[in-house]
């Protein structure tokens, strides 16, 4: 049953570049301008119309693009929910401009060994990361920790937790890896069951859907769970409109100031349609697509997400928002 039929989250890539190039990762390797903060104004106005409460501002690394406070003061006035991922190489820089504009802040680690991490970024951002958390508390900012799970790393977690979330109050967001165009890798079933355990921690977020929905083979074309195009309105660096996602991007859009009309125009709704039925869709278990899927229609994997959105929300003291979903 679908409880949710408009976009609900924008994912607005503000570059494409970064100062880290993850082995798991592929976006920092595309050339990419800027987005402009008069592009943004005009598309906020149309995401808002057609219903989407969360703007994640995206990359590469969000923190490259010089005006981000400006464009997330200019989510915030639209009353939208901020979010903003972060290697934390220049965190501490702009953290006072940044102070109380972003809602949901997190900093990526993937290893509580120093090497390990900075290996796995292919640049030395492991004690930034920790000056970023010290940073971030001393100005009342809440961040969380996104911990990106692997076959190798997952006996990481009990260090991560006890040496560097639990001392810091901080929630360990664990993020398995899924593969897309070549890149990243996948779970055993064991390390998904010990992901599962985690999940029930104190201070842990797992969304336990993700393994679910990796447990049973991921996206099935026949019976598409992904509800990528209908959920999440992808904007690109180059002010486009990118469907049906951006890893699979089959299709760009020049917005040109009409964002709402686009979304609404046949051949757009054409390739909303066709969302988890294309070839390149089986077996996809893409989080940050799949969640927002997870959270817009009543099925096991609506129910699996529930509990985990809810403790996080209430952790952070945001469910007030979040239920204006």
């Amino acid at each position: 049953m679908r409880l949710i039929s408009h976009p609900v989250l924008c994912n607005y890539y503000v570059t494409y570049r970064c100062n880290a190039s993850c082995s798991f990762c592929d976006i920092w390797e595309k050339p990419s301008p800027y987005i402009t903060v008069e592009n943004l104004r005009e598309n906020i106005r149309d995401l808002k119309r057609l219903g989407v409460k969360v703007i994640d501002f995206t990359g590469g690394e969000p923190l490259l693009h010089r005006q981000l406070d400006l464009l997330l003061k200019e989510a915030k006035s639209q009353g939208m929910i901020t979010t903003v991922t972060s290697n934390g190489l220049l965190y501490p820089k702009y953290a006072e401009k940044l102070k109380g504009l972003v809602d949901m802040l997190h900093f990526s680690l993937d290893s509580p060994d120093r090497e390990e991490h900075d290996k796995s970024r292919n640049v030395k951002c492991f004690d930034k990361v920790m000056e970023s958390i010290a940073v971030a508390k001393s100005l009342g900012e809440r961040p969380d920790i996104i911990f990106t799970v692997f076959e190798d790393n997952v006996h990481k977690i009990r260090q991560m937790w006890e040496e560097i979330c639990l001392p810091n109050n901080l929630i360990l967001i664990l993020n398995p890896v899924f593969e897309y165009n070549n890149v990243g890798s996948s779970l055993s079933h064991e390390a998904l069951n010990e992901l599962t355990w985690w999940g029930k921690q104190k201070n842990v977020y797992l969304n336990e859907a993700f393994i679910q929905l990796r447990l049973d083979g991921g996206n099935k074309v026949s019976d598409p769970v992904c509800k990528a195009a209908s959920t999440t309105i992808v904007i690109s660096p180059e002010n486009k409109l990118v469907l049906p996602c951006y890893h699979l991007g089959l299709k760009d859009f020049p917005i040109e100031g009409k964002l709402f009309d686009l979304y609404h125009s046949d051949e757009v709704q054409k390739l909303v349609a066709l969302e988890g039925k294309l070839p390149a869709c089986e077996g996809c278990a893409i989080n940050c697509y799949m969640q927002p899927s997870f959270a817009v229609e009543m099925n096991k994997y609506w129910w699996k997400a529930l509990p985990s959105t809810i403790k996080y929300n209430r952790i952070k003291g945001t469910w007030k928002q979040m239920v204006r979903f």
